[in-house]
């Protein structure tokens, strides 16, 4: 069975037992054991008799889509359940606002605690639902502005890549004959490193999605 491989950071290819041609459509087993569709790119890797393709997803929704709208429900459901208990903490509100104090040895003791203790852990329970709607709309954020996020594990990343290179190029050349000027004594040295870095990416992506 095709499987999928980690090849770099965020990138996952085909690992496969025979050749396939660019434009098939092949079936992958995730790690969870589901099958998905894939369209064969480009052959990156032929070794011990297994074949190593770039690969895109066969989906109507990405990744990133699924877990964004995974946490929107979650946010939602939680906040269902906060508002519930909110409203649940909210028994005898018109007895417990006149301040009544608790009658001791009073028939109606027993009763006044025991409605005061409920709320008491309604409320509570209304707040640590809150935080966790809070958490999961927090997260469900993270993976919305994923969405449109370009990585190495798109074809279009050669076309993404290529322009920041040339970008950081030119500014690299900037702070070396001073046209640039120099934010701080690393500005040179964190300039350098991000070429090198973008152009290890775009060498990458040629060989992942390049015709």
């Amino acid at each position: 069975m095709n499987k999928f491989k980690k090849y770099c950071p965020n990138v996952w290819v085909a690992e496969c037992e025979k050749e396939y041609e660019k434009g098939e459509i092949i079936q992958l087993e995730t790690k969870h054991g589901k099958e998905v569709d894939c369209q064969v790119y480009n052959l990156v890797l032929h070794r011990n008799d297994k074949y190593y393709y770039s690969v895109v997803r066969i989906e109507e929704k990405s990744y990133a889509q699924r877990k964004a709208e995974r946490y929107e429900k979650s946010a939602a459901n939680h906040s269902a359940k906060s508002d519930s208990y909110y409203k649940a903490s909210q028994e005898g509100k018109d007895f417990l606002s006149l301040g009544e104090p608790i009658k001791v040895g009073h028939h109606s003791e027993k009763r006044h605690r025991a409605l005061i203790e409920r709320n008491w852990n309604r409320m509570g329970k209304s707040v640590e639902f809150a935080e966790k709607a809070k958490e999961a709309e927090s997260r469900a954020e993270y993976w919305e502005n994923k969405v449109s996020e370009i990585t190495l594990a798109m074809p279009e990343s050669i076309e993404y890549f290529s322009d920041k290179l040339e970008k950081a190029i030119t500014y690299h050349k900037g702070l070396k004959d001073g046209t640039v000027k120099r934010e701080h004594s690393y500005s040179l040295t964190y300039a350098t490193k991000d070429v090198k870095e973008l152009k290890e990416k775009v060498e990458i992506a040629k060989l992942l999605w390049g015709n």
